[in-house]
């Protein structure tokens, strides 16, 4: 039987507002959230801030896509968008991007926090699980174990997407409920608990806030710094548009499931960071995360259990990035783009799925895992050539977001002024602000990342001649 090169209708509305909330929510707000109180030094309200603002950035950017979303359906969002305005070459090279570093890099972090909240969950039920680094010294972060499960969850995404496409909509459903119960019990619990303890530890929190001046440099500093962390929980929603083609009823579901999901999840964001502030001081949050605020408020019995819960939302979350990242060179094969596209082009016709693109998408997923553990995780790499795999790929989707954005005010010229020029004007604005506030939070990292960036994008270059040379041939 002779593969097909077309995706069928099979999601509706609610599972690509399911799609936006899972794929978004589910590991930045636990992982970042620490993160977050760092970089601002403990500064709650600060870190509200930042909070605030990327959470503004992500849904100016949201609105302005939306409109696309209601012109562009072809194959995959992004990439349609950026060949739509700016050209099919400019398409090629985001959709490479998208393809070998965007996607992959996202969705390896996603398969080790998911391991990581695994194990945190284990340990906490049965304190003398045997680990080879104990849980106390970082086994839950770095062990071979985490890492074990890491690899077991990647190849699961990618067995449930490549296999059947359907159920893992479903388990894209079903995790964004369930990760939403821990989120808001702690927002609710926590503020509640907070305010009327004894300890009044979330007015505490909020008093023991640096007496620091807007204009101070180093408040500037600290709080460019902590919303380019926050550029992490808030990504993934672009994700959302690489089913375009496979949704029903696209450009009017795609644009509401893009703005519903995004208020839904500055607001889960917000409440729940300040919950999490009710239950621990922020010392302690800066030093354990949220785990401690969760046993402090709901006791080890229920606390392990809400961990339970992190540990099944991480997953949610790393499903819908391999679902995104499944489709990636499918969207470029499908142009005649990319390497052997007569090869990733290829959708099997009992499972409806990209399986060539799929079995790339693994491979280089399992690349970026293997970066992420050496230069981030286990400290194995320094120097030259490391950075945060987690933040920097997602801030340079905000410097290729500038063309498409350009493009659309020369270019549309049949649509009204708020529409043509002020929702993409405000777009260019924000991803500028996340690019400035990414030299400013990663310094020399950026150099070392820029170059790792050009050196894929030349290889991609030399694939797609190749390919063309093939065709003349």
């Amino acid at each position: 039987m002779e593969s097909t090169s077309k995706l069928s209708k099979k999601y509706g509305l609610f599972t690509a507002i399911c799609m936006v909330v899972g794929i978004v929510i589910g590991s930045g707000v636990f992982f970042k959230a620490q993160t977050i109180l760092q970089k601002t030094d403990g500064d709650l309200p600060l870190g509200i801030l930042a909070w605030i603002i990327g959470g503004v950035i992500m849904l100016v950017c949201i609105l302005a896509f939306a409109m696309m979303a209601q012109k562009y359906i072809k194959v995959n969002g992004i990439v349609d968008y950026a060949e739509a305005t700016v050209g099919g070459k400019y398409g090629y090279y985001v959709g490479w991007f998208m393809s070998t570093i965007y996607y992959p890099t996202l969705t390896s972090v996603l398969s080790w926090l998911s391991a990581r909240y695994t194990l945190v969950f284990i340990t906490s039920c049965w304190p003398d699980f045997p680990l080879v680094i104990p849980a106390a010294e970082g086994g839950c972060v770095i062990g071979p174990e985490c890492i074990a499960l890491m690899m077991f969850y990647m190849c699961c995404a990618y067995f449930v997407n490549a296999i059947s496409p359907k159920l893992a909509g479903k388990i894209q459903t079903s995790t964004t409920v369930i990760k939403l119960i821990p989120l808001g019990l702690m927002a609710v619990v926590g503020i509640i608990v907070g305010l009327v303890s004894p300890t009044h530890m979330l007015v505490n929190n909020f008093a023991a806030a640096k007496d620091l001046l807007p204009g101070d440099a180093s408040t500037s500093s600290l709080l460019l710094s902590a919303v380019c962390a926050t550029a992490f929980a808030y990504e993934g929603w672009i994700i959302a548009t690489s089913i375009n083609s496979e949704l029903k009823d696209a450009k009017r579901n795609l644009p509401k499931a893009l703005v519903i999901g995004g208020i839904i999840i500055i607001s889960v964001y917000i409440a729940y960071y300040v919950g999490v502030a009710g239950g621990a001081t922020v010392e302690t949050l800066m030093a354990d995360g949220a785990t401690t605020a969760f046993t402090n408020i709901f006791g080890n019995v229920l606390g392990n259990i809400l961990n339970l819960f992190i540990a099944i939302s991480c997953i949610g979350t790393m499903n819908g990035l391999m679902l995104g990242c499944t489709r990636g060179m499918y969207a470029l094969a499908v142009r005649g783009e990319g390497p052997r596209p007569e090869v990733f082009a290829q959708v099997d016709p009992e499972t409806n799925m990209p399986n060539n693109a799929s079995i790339f998408a693994l491979l280089i997923t399992g690349f970026w895992g293997m970066y992420f553990y050496l230069a981030c995780l286990a400290g194995t790499w320094s120097g030259p050539f490391v950075f945060d795999s987690s933040e920097l790929p997602i801030i340079t989707i905000y410097l290729l977001y500038i063309p498409i954005f350009i493009a659309w005010m020369k270019k549309e010229k049949d649509e009204k002024a708020f529409r043509r020029f002020v929702l993409p004007a405000l777009g260019i604005i924000c991803s500028l602000f996340m690019v400035y506030a990414c030299i400013v939070g990663h310094g020399m990292e950026n150099v070392w990342y820029l170059i790792v960036f050009a050196a894929f994008m030349f290889a991609g270059r030399l694939l797609n001649r190749k390919n063309k040379e093939n065709k003349l041939n």
